[in-house]
């Protein structure tokens, strides 16, 4: 896998931040008479891995869509790097990336094509785009399959491809909604190397949904546990586990004692695209 060059230019600096870029305070979010995230208040250290998880309909995707700005709360704080999500919402948008379940790269264009609209969607300056672009695809080494249809990639080569989309612009906090969602066990590997190498490397703070608690006892720092639209608990896993007295306890036993629930638990473009949509409506 090939590094980014110029660390300096591919995030702000951990030590030049504030102890927290994400900070949430009695976020809240109402539909008609449902409350789907209720007073959520969570903080997270830049340069870290936080995991929000939870079973389906715990309000999940309801956080993340108010974090990205794409679902406006109906009370409560939201900040990103100092910026408030609801005033100031256009420059939060450039400080993130977001790479969602469903599929954000076009089948019927290459992966070329679709890291230059992305470019052009982040205002990147058209005389950097072809260096950014360069550098993605060699980070997520795509490099080879740069001019090939996407509907010919692999899962775990599409989802590579919605990451590098996403860090075009070189965000400072970066939102993956179930990022191995469809993906066999060898791409489920590489999407976690790719995390845990723009997060030691480049200080890049990830804040990421899973239904695979190992995935979320291998990659973060510390997870908040969610039911039915409320924090449950958050803490290091760690700490999680040893806190419920099992011996070898696992994150799947945390998550049982806490919410009473058993998570649910290829690979064609299509076969994912079907795949997400189904996480999609489920999550």
């Amino acid at each position: 896998m090939t590094k980014l060059t110029g660390r300096t230019d591919w995030s702000t600096s951990v030590n030049t931040l504030k102890s927290v870029i994400l900070s949430t305070r009695g976020l809240t979010r109402r539909f008609d008479k449902f409350t789907a995230v209720d007073t959520l208040n969570i903080s997270v250290a830049p340069g870290e891995v936080f995991g929000l998880l939870g079973p389906n309909g715990a309000g999940k995707s309801t956080v993340i869509k108010m974090l990205t700005t794409l679902l406006p709360p109906s009370a409560g704080q939201a900040t990103l790097a100092g910026y408030d999500v609801t005033h100031q919402s256009n420059t939060v948008r450039r400080v993130i990336g977001y790479v969602p379940q469903a599929l954000s790269a076009d089948g019927s264009l290459t992966g070329y094509e679709n890291l230059l609209i992305f470019a052009k969607l982040y205002d990147i300056p058209s005389k950097r785009r072809q260096q950014r672009i360069h550098d993605v695809l060699e980070f997520m080494g795509l490099h080879s399959a740069a001019h090939r249809l996407v509907r010919t990639y692999s899962g775990g080569m599409i989802r590579k491809l919605e990451i590098a989309q996403s860090i075009l612009h070189r965000p400072q906090l970066l939102f993956l909604d179930e990022p191995t969602v469809g993906l066999d066990p060898v791409a489920r590997t590489q999407v976690w190397h790719l995390v845990q190498e723009l997060r030691a490397n480049y200080g890049t703070t990830i804040f990421l949904t899973t239904h695979f608690l190992e995935e979320a006892d291998s990659l973060c720092n510390r997870v908040t546990i969610m039911n039915r639209g409320k924090e449950i608990v958050t803490g290091a896993p760690s700490e999680l586990k040893a806190a419920i007295a099992k011996p070898n306890a696992t994150l799947d036993d945390v998550f049982i004692y806490y919410t009473g629930d058993e998570l649910a638990s290829g690979v064609s473009y299509y076969d994912t695209a079907k795949t997400r949509r189904n996480a999609q409506r489920l999550g």
